[in-house]
């Protein structure tokens, strides 16, 4: 009963490559069977020690309830405790209890126990008395769905008496006869809404689309949403046409993935806060590692974008399993580290979770290589190109900043072997080419929008500049402490992607420098920057003593006097792109670009632009 995991090198080295047999996911799956009974065994010794926690619930009954149909139907009571509709409960609720989380009131968190042991029994058929929690007319079933009571509406909790027997729930209440729900074969009516289910194939087993549990969201419980009969129909296709992608592709390597081993789509829904979302939010998309194989998904345009996205998320689920039995790293959660996939930097737990993620959507798109009916448009060999690159850069990051245990250094040492092993497979040169310009660019405006030097690097290169110095190498850059959260839309990989766009059909100064036409281009930039946001006078000079930081807001710092606005870092990072196709014996400016932003101060562009650029690039010839 109580000897350790012992996970097999082979199925290890499986999961730390990117991908995962059957039998590699059904370990993970064990571990999480054990972490989910450890968790369930502290919260029934809190309650043990507290049992004024449940409230006007019966904190007795719950238990034999549990334990009398896991001895009838242990198969089923097992697969209900490893939904995750009651792992995210039962983390959230232990959350509750050590006080790290809030909620509605805590008796009625910690009394889904209840609900839990109702679920439990419909299931084996078994018969039980519980007080249930109820929220207004809800009285959720996890995994089940959720019945709807009589009486008025509202948002108060409260506790009602039900009766299980023969897969039967009988609720009682004091509006009327009690109401009785089938829940394994009811239909959906008046008073039961059951858990809507994706066909994963003859014989498979179904995917949930949950939009009813409370603890279907990543923090605190939600209310219940119901998807509109059209959108519930929308779902249905994307997800008939999401499985008919990963159908074609291979199963067990990295990008592979077996739909029946998805256990829950939960369609997001927006709340407030959401416009500082880091990512775009039609393509949102974020899961926890207290619900393995369960997503929540902003509903995404096409079944492809569907199965990447699928794909993704349970990356993040199969290294979630394994850090819970493995110690990968040792971090301070830092948040300074560059993601090509993200807009705001990121810590180094964060980091290999996006690397984990990232190397099984590379592997999503080599396998959609030539596959028109799933890529009609053909952008899977630019995609496997862009990602390849970026997967690599971050994996470079992990192994060169990250403490690893043993298992996180064979883990990051799989990783690159399979992405070096892509970097090494034969492409469209016209792919290969415009993916690394995407990922440059992408990460050239990030470092504008994400960095700046230090104040005394800066005042060095200035002095420098004046006195025509050879430029100061310089210390690490700083994270720009105001710097904008939200997404920022990365427009010139979109047109990357786009085949034959040529600079006789170009107009904006994306699509010139995109389409060859750097010239071109950085005019239009310059006339971009000269008409967003205040320079300061015309002409005036970037090489003056000191000025307001280029970089921060507009009265960001209660210490230091408001300044000018910050140059356009979209409009900047496209000016320095262009003008390193014009001198690429510049390109060292874009391993840097901040220091080219520090020097410029706000002034308008100029010709002492080019002479600045080529100066700090080192450039024999500038003047």
């Amino acid at each position: 009963m109580y000897a350790p995991i012992r996970m097999p090198g082979p199925l290890f080295d499986e999961i730390a490559a990117g991908g995962g047999s059957p039998e590699a996911v059904a370990f993970l799956l064990h571990g999480e069977r054990t972490r989910r009974l450890l968790l369930l065994r502290e919260l029934l010794e809190l309650l043990d020690a507290t049992p004024g926690i449940l409230g006007p619930l019966d904190a007795r009954a719950a238990w034999p309830a549990m334990e009398a149909a896991a001895a009838r139907a242990p198969g089923p009571v097992e697969a209900l405790l490893l939904t995750p509709q009651v792992g995210s409960w039962l983390a959230h609720t232990l959350r509750r209890l050590h006080g790290t989380a809030s909620g509605p009131p805590l008796w009625a968190d910690a009394g889904q126990l209840a609900a839990v042991a109702a679920a439990a029994a419909v299931h084996a058929g078994t018969d039980a008395e519980l007080l249930l929690p109820a929220r207004g007319r809800a009285v959720s079933l996890p995994a089940l769905g959720m019945i709807l009571l009589p009486g008025p509406d509202g948002d108060t909790f409260h506790a009602v008496r039900a009766t299980v027997s023969g897969g039967a729930l009988t609720v009682r209440t004091g509006h009327g006869a009690g109401l009785v729900v089938r829940p394994l074969t009811e239909p959906e009516s008046a008073h039961w809404l059951p858990v809507h289910r994706l066909d994963t194939g003859p014989g498979e087993r179904a995917v949930q689309l949950d939009d009813l549990d409370p603890y279907r969201d990543l923090d605190e419980p939600i209310a219940p949403r119901r998807l509109a009969p059209g959108e519930l129909r929308c779902w249905q296709r994307l997800f008939e046409d999401a499985v008919a992608v990963l159908r074609r592709g291979g199963s067990a390597g990295p990008g592979g993935l077996r739909p029946e081993e998805i256990s829950r789509i939960v369609p997001w829904q927006d709340k407030d806060g959401d416009t500082e979302l880091p990512v775009p939010a039609e393509g949102l998309s974020a899961s926890t590692g207290d619900a393995f194989a369960s997503m929540v998904i902003a509903r995404p345009r096409d079944g492809l974008a569907l199965a990447e996205t699928l794909v993704h998320e349970f990356q993040h689920s199969k290294l979630g399993a394994l850090l819970h039995l493995f110690p990968l790293l040792q971090d301070d959660r830092s948040e300074r580290h560059y993601a090509p996939w993200r807009a705001d930097p990121r810590h180094l737990p964060g980091l290999l979770h996006g690397a984990y993620a990232f190397v099984g959507v590379t592997g999503f798109w080599r396998e959609r290589i030539g596959d028109v009916a799933a890529d009609p448009e053909g952008r899977a060999p630019f995609l496997f190109a862009m990602r390849r690159l970026q997967t690599r850069m971050v994996l470079r990051t992990l192994a060169t900043h990250a403490r690893l245990t043993g298992p996180g250094l064979r883990l990051v040492t799989r990783l690159s072997a399979t992405v070096d092993g892509w970097l090494r497979e034969p492409l469209d040169p016209s792919a290969v080419a415009r993916a690394r310009a995407a990922a440059v660019s992408h990460r050239v405006e990030w470092r504008l929008r994400n960095l700046r030097c230090a104040e005394d690097d800066r005042d060095a290169l200035l002095k420098a500049l004046r006195t025509g110095a050879a430029p100061s190498p310089g210390g690490e850059p700083l994270i720009a402490p105001d710097r904008p959260r939200r997404h920022w839309q990365d427009d010139r990989t979109r047109l990357h992607q786009l085949r034959g766009l040529t600079a006789g059909g170009a107009t904006t100064a994306d699509e010139l420098l995109v389409a060859g036409d750097p010239e071109g281009a950085r005019a239009a930039y310059e006339e971009q920057l000269r008409g967003m946001g205040p320079f300061g006078p015309r002409g005036s000079d970037p090489l003056r003593p000191r000025g307001s930081d280029p970089l921060r807001p507009r009265g960001s710092d209660p210490h230091r006097p408001p300044g000018p606005d910050p140059l356009d870092p979209h409009a900047l990072s496209g000016w320095l792109l262009a003008h390193t196709a014009l001198y690429p014996a510049d390109r060292r400016l874009l391993a840097r670009p901040e220091r080219f932003a520090a020097l410029l101060g706000t002034s308008p562009p100029g010709h002492h632009w080019t002479r600045t650029a080529r100066w700090l690039a080192g450039s024999p010839d500038a003047s």
